[in-house]
């Protein structure tokens, strides 16, 4: 039964929210044991790369998420024994990627990082440097994994292209690796490498898909355009493996260019994940997700160089305006009478909940980088504007989420 207390407590999200800006009570540590349940319900993917020293397994996580290398060398932290993992964004993470360091100088024993890795959706990418012909302990343990786990998904990634170009050779477009077999437009080198790398891996047990890219992901100062050659194809390949789309989670859409808003979108996201893993807990819902929205607003504050402080908090809240409160609470609402119902209500209330409580996340963050955007450029921000923008990524918001949702909770 719903409880007047309840609706109450719901239509006050709108002051909850401007409450955890202005004056944050929220105790960090009952937030982190909240969060860590929310991560339970929302697990983060893995992708697991496993190749030798220097094969390229960081120049993929750069591309795939934008960072640069200094901060990825600085955010690895050991696991596992022999492994180590990435959390990407740091603070929310979208999702995670683990590394084996140092494969074919020590011996390996994949046991402890497949218990890791078994119960997160996640994706096996073995990096291979084509110009490096000597891969048999790369083939010992992808023959090892899928032994003990033939279902799991293995995406083969060749780097270091350019190792095998003749002289004055560039990049050939278009893209010409995904075809078989071959083009003889490929260098005779680089085509054998390739080939011969792929013919050994043939015979790969168990029964999950086996995808093959070939990339060259390189710096600018490299003098190879694109630095990024093949990085489109990686993802189709990564997106046609898995059904969480990381590619929009983490670049948000192709055609926004600018550094800080492609930065905030991966922030964005995590923080809607986390959100939503909340929303689905019985319990905690409304203090902790408006603490994680606050928090959220922060980060971007902090992102783009603007000042969060009370006047500049009470402007933000007074131009988003009660609208987009009343439209949380009618989601909220909604959520209560779904939960109610027997059997059915608790699955489907904790799935509307974490889909409110995301959606909105991902929404006030959106808003948010037009209002820091506007300021940051002296420019006056539009209250008609940034509704719509609410209304708009709200729905977009949702959409982002609904894979994860449908996986996992």
């Amino acid at each position: 039964m719903i409880k007047l207390s309840d609706v109450k407590n719901w239509t006050g999200y709108w002051e909850q929210l401007r409450t955890a800006l202005l004056e944050p009570k929220v105790d960090p540590t009952l937030l982190e044991a909240s969060l860590r349940d929310a991560r339970a319900k929302m697990p983060v993917p893995v992708i697991w790369l496993l190749g030798k020293t220097q094969s390229g397994k960081t120049s993929i996580i750069r591309a795939l998420t934008g960072s640069e290398t200094a901060e990825i060398g600085n955010g690895f932290q050991p696991c596992t024994r022999s492994s180590r993992f990435y959390d990407f964004p740091a603070e929310t993470p979208i999702v995670k990627f683990l590394d084996t360091p140092g494969l074919g100088v020590v011996s390996y024993d994949p046991g402890d990082d497949m218990q890791y890795c078994e119960a997160q959706a996640h994706l096996l990418v073995a990096v291979m440097k084509v110009a490096d012909f000597d891969q048999a302990v790369i083939f010992d343990v992808l023959h090892a994994i899928r032994k003990r786990q033939p279902e799991w998904p293995v995406l083969l990634v060749q780097t270091g292209l350019h190792d095998l170009y003749p002289d004055g050779c560039e990049h050939l477009q278009p893209w010409p690796y995904g075809s078989e077999p071959l083009p003889e437009t490929i260098p005779l080198d680089l085509r054998r490498a390739i080939q011969a790398q792929r013919a050994i891996l043939k015979p790969l047990p168990g029964f999950g898909t086996v995808n093959w890219v070939a990339v060259d992901l390189t710096l600018p100062e490299d003098g190879f355009e694109p630095p990024d050659y093949g990085l489109e194809a990686l993802w189709q390949a990564i997106e046609s493996m898995t059904s969480l789309g990381l590619q929009h989670q983490l670049g948000g859409d192709q055609d926004v260019q600018d550094l800080y808003a492609r930065t905030a979108h991966s922030h964005i996201v995590g923080f809607a994940l986390a959100a939503a893993g909340l929303g689905a807990l019985p319990v905690v819902d409304l203090v902790a997700v408006s603490a994680v929205q606050a928090k959220l607003l922060h980060s971007l504050a902090s992102l783009y160089g603007q000042r969060w402080d009370r006047s500049t908090v009470t402007e933000f809240l007074g131009l988003a305006g009660a609208g987009i409160a009343s439209g949380y609470v009618a989601r909220w609402l909604s959520r209560a009478v779904i939960k109610v119902i027997p059997f059915w209500g608790q699955t489907a209330g904790a799935v509307w909940g974490a889909s409110s409580s995301g959606a909105t996340t991902y929404a006030l963050g959106k808003i948010a980088i037009y209002f820091f955007e506007r300021r940051k450029d002296g420019l006056n921000v539009d209250a008609d504007t940034l509704r719509h923008i609410y209304a708009e990524e709200l729905k977009r918001g949702a959409a982002v989420l609904k894979s994860r949702l449908r996986e996992q909770v």
